[in-house]
């Protein structure tokens, strides 16, 4: 990927706005190991992992499939046994050690609320809750440089800064666990994707994963090994030839851009703020895929303040053109929930509502061109109780073929855990109160529109190159 992509641009740090990203609550401790709630250990079942033949790690460390676990903030439901069609979710307490300390807005935090959450509404019944193991130097290394990986293990072993490889700056502090919990998101979003791909279940979602900034030779934008892409082509490496990755990030997923830039079988998708108002300042609708791989990339900029009428009009435009031209055989997506108006990392206004559209549009499109092989990760999200909680579990809903309505209350005992913890109160339905709607491209462009003008760019840029007509498809 040219390496001047984000010349002159003023963004360079992501988290470049002071916020209080994590309220204080009750009991707050910058230990790595703490817990978000404080139910009794639950005994579960958990799913046993596949070994996956190329490496010598399963799931999980032990061979026991029944233990003694605590889940910081899991399931009444038992973690379901045996591979079944039901939806995978990769979860393990451990990877609340993901975590860059106090005040640093990508908070463990929303991780916990949001298993929480769907625990509460009674939707961790309806899926198959796997363990997450810890990736090994193997598999990251398909991805990211040996070097990299070496300097990771030593930032988090012996606390040694290589801000040259972005260790060590203000977005991405050192921290004890950094290579294992990275490690862990890494696992996570792989096994999920062979599971997918080998017909184990239908649909599959990491929360933790989504990590599309971080570079093979260096941590970027609080992303620390690249999931996605190590997952990509993890798939790659088991026979798929077309993996096509959506990403729906307020920020530009420049990480995963960047690894398959060159490579006609992953086709890149992102639909984000313009990088000339938002980290990581690249993204523009010329970036379209390297001289190997041209039209495999497709960015498609949005002006700050976008909201839902033109966000969805915007995914709408090109994200269902675009997957259809390329005809995956996986579709992988990222959902960030960061666009949402009150984030305070982005600039977009894009509702809840919005955005779990948006999610099952995604998924009606994988059974349409993958026959359902869908995966689907977190990422960015920095309102950490109002809004990540209720967009992640919208997410898990609509892949576990079980949608919530966006008008059912939130559970009064998960409110009564947020007024507990941290002293406010917690929103009171699924709802942002929005009814999502928006202008399809064929009712026709208007100049006068921000957004339009942001649409055609993109679609004059990237249709061409994938045999689409700019203005009929």
């Amino acid at each position: 990927m040219p390496s001047d992509l984000a010349r002159d641009r003023p963004v360079r740090r992501k988290g470049s706005v002071e916020i209080d990203a994590v309220p204080a609550r009750a009991g707050w401790s910058a230990d790595v190991h703490r817990t978000l709630w404080h139910d009794t250990p639950h005994e579960v079942a958990l799913v046993p992992a596949r070994r996956d033949e190329t490496h010598d790690e399963t799931l999980d460390e032990t061979h026991d499939e029944t233990r003694r676990v605590a889940f910081d903030s899991v399931p009444r439901g038992c973690l379901g046994e045996g591979m079944t069609q039901r939806a995978r979710v990769e979860w393990a307490p451990e990877m609340l050690r993901y975590d860059f300390g106090t005040g640093h807005p990508m908070a463990p935090d929303r991780l916990a609320l949001t298993i929480g959450l769907a625990d509460a509404l009674g939707l961790l019944e309806h899926v198959d809750l796997v363990r997450a193991g810890i990736a090994d130097d193997a598999l990251l290394t398909t991805v990211h440089e040996p070097a990299y990986v070496a300097a990771v293990r030593r930032a988090a072993d012996e606390g040694v800064r290589d801000e040259a490889r972005g260790l060590g700056t203000a977005d991405d502090p050192l921290f004890p666990s950094m290579h294992e919990a990275s490690a862990r998101v890494v696992q996570g979003t792989v096994d999920a994707a062979l599971a997918v791909w080998r017909g184990e279940c239908e649909h599959a979602v990491n929360i933790t994963g989504g990590m599309h900034h971080a570079m093979p030779g260096a941590a970027s934008g609080f992303c620390v090994y690249n999931d996605v892409a190590v997952a990509i082509h993890a798939l790659l490496a088991q026979g798929a030839e077309r993996v096509a990755y959506v990403d729906l990030d307020a920020h530009h997923g420049d990480g995963v851009q960047a690894v398959f830039w060159d490579d006609p079988r992953v086709l890149t998708v992102s639909v984000h703020e313009s990088g000339r108002a938002l980290f990581p300042g690249t993204g523009d609708p010329h970036e379209t895929g390297g001289s190997a791989a041209p039209g495999s990339a497709v960015n498609l900029p949005l002006p700050s303040g976008a909201g839902d009428v033109g966000w969805l009009r915007a995914v709408d435009a090109v994200v269902p053109a675009v997957l259809r031209a390329f005809e995956p055989q996986v579709l992988v997506t990222q959902h960030g929930c960061d666009a949402h108006g009150l984030d305070p990392l982005s600039n977009l206004r894009v509702s809840v509502d919005a955005q779990r559209l948006a999610a099952q549009r995604l998924h009606d499109l994988a059974h349409e061109l993958t026959g359902g092989r869908w995966l689907a990760t977190g990422g960015g999200g920095y309102a950490i109780i109002d809004v990540v909680p209720r967009a992640w579990t919208h997410l898990i809903a609509v892949a576990a073929h079980r949608p919530i309505d966006p008008a059912t209350p939130v559970p009064e005992a998960w409110r009564e855990r947020v007024a507990a913890e941290y002293g406010r109160e917690g929103p009171r339905l699924m709802t942002d109160g929005a009814t999502p709607t928006f202008r399809s491209w064929g009712s026709g462009f208007d100049p006068s529109d921000d957004v339009d003008r942001a649409i055609r760019a993109t679609r004059a840029m990237s249709f061409p190159l994938l045999g689409l007509d700019v203005d009929h498809d």
